[in-house]
């Protein structure tokens, strides 16, 4: 083996050695055990406090948690859907209809959130029931409602809000783990400033939690119990009212005359001024006249 191919062959030897250390280094991995608990940082809320040098602005603020539709982040939710429905039913007594809808509405385990009785023309009496009766027995309730009179009109509606509860889950889920970490800065805090700080932001993390949970249950009741409104009338009797009433007639007799009394005592004071001015002029003329009588022509007097 000459010279060169001695030099070669150490050459690629080398090469080789220096390829397979390589490889062989193990990567740096950081060691969170090694990191001081006085460096720890914590970001919530475009916010992040050092243990020991305080509370500053974050670059950015903290990430929320995106939902999927249907998705609270802890698994699926079920379809939230509000049911509404408007009846307007022709029943022989509004009242006695009334009460059979609060016994339907107690049977169907709901009840009757307002009612309302009017006497309209006629004497003829009217009303509006609001039933909140639960999702699963909504048809069946629609159906007896439908059957205590002569149906006029009647319609449905169902409103999706799964996309909004969903969110408001999700920005929920947010607000409880700002909360659970500043109360850990706050655990850790040792200035008065610092403690402030931390105590706004917990309390804004509260508040947008508790309108959150007020939303939900909102939301939660309008779902679970349907809403029916339902209006009450009974029928125009055939030909008006029945029969002549003469003391009736008299009654508006007499208020038209005392309609006319109230007419003139109007006029007579609206035109009050004109009058008066009517009789100063007058008496003015004949005073005038008195003061000055007329003179007879000259002819007249050679006569």
């Amino acid at each position: 083996m000459n010279k060169k191919s001695i030099a070669l062959l150490a050459l690629c030897i080398v090469a080789v050695a220096i390829v397979a250390g390589c490889m062989s280094t193990p990567a740096a991995v950081w060691d969170k055990s090694s990191a001081s608990p006085q460096s720890a940082m914590y970001t919530s809320g475009g916010y992040e406090a050092d243990m020991n040098v305080g509370y500053t602005r974050s670059s950015a603020p903290a990430p929320v948690p995106a939902a999927t539709p249907h998705d609270s982040g802890s698994g699926l939710v079920e379809t939230k859907i509000i049911r509404t429905a408007y009846v307007t039913i022709e029943v022989r007594d509004v009242a006695a209809s009334a009460e059979s809808l609060k016994a339907m509405a107690a049977e169907k385990g709901g009840y009757l959130s307002s009612t309302n009785l009017r006497t309209g023309y006629n004497n003829r009496l009217s009303g509006e029931v609001v039933m909140r009766i639960p999702q699963a027995e909504f048809e069946n309730t629609l159906a007896g409602v439908k059957a205590l009179g002569t149906l006029k009109s009647a319609s449905t509606q169902g409103e999706d809000v799964t996309e909004e509860y969903v969110d408001l889950l999700a920005r929920k889920t947010s607000y409880t783990n700002q909360l659970a970490q500043y109360n850990a800065i706050m655990k850790q805090s040792t200035r008065v400033e610092d403690i402030i700080k931390v105590q706004e932001q917990i309390d804004r993390v509260q508040t947008e939690l508790d309108r959150l949970e007020g939303r939900l249950k909102y939301l939660n009741s309008r779902v679970d119990l349907a809403t029916i409104t339902v209006s009450l009338q009974e029928p125009e009797p055939v030909g008006g009212e029945t029969g002549h009433n003469f003391v009736t007639t008299i009654n508006e007799g007499i208020a038209g005359f005392l309609g006319m009394i109230d007419t003139l005592i109007i006029l007579f004071f609206t035109l009050l001024p004109l009058i008066i001015l009517g009789v100063i002029g007058y008496y003015a003329h004949r005073w005038y006249k008195a003061k000055n009588p007329a003179v007879a022509p000259k002819d007249e007097k050679k006569e």
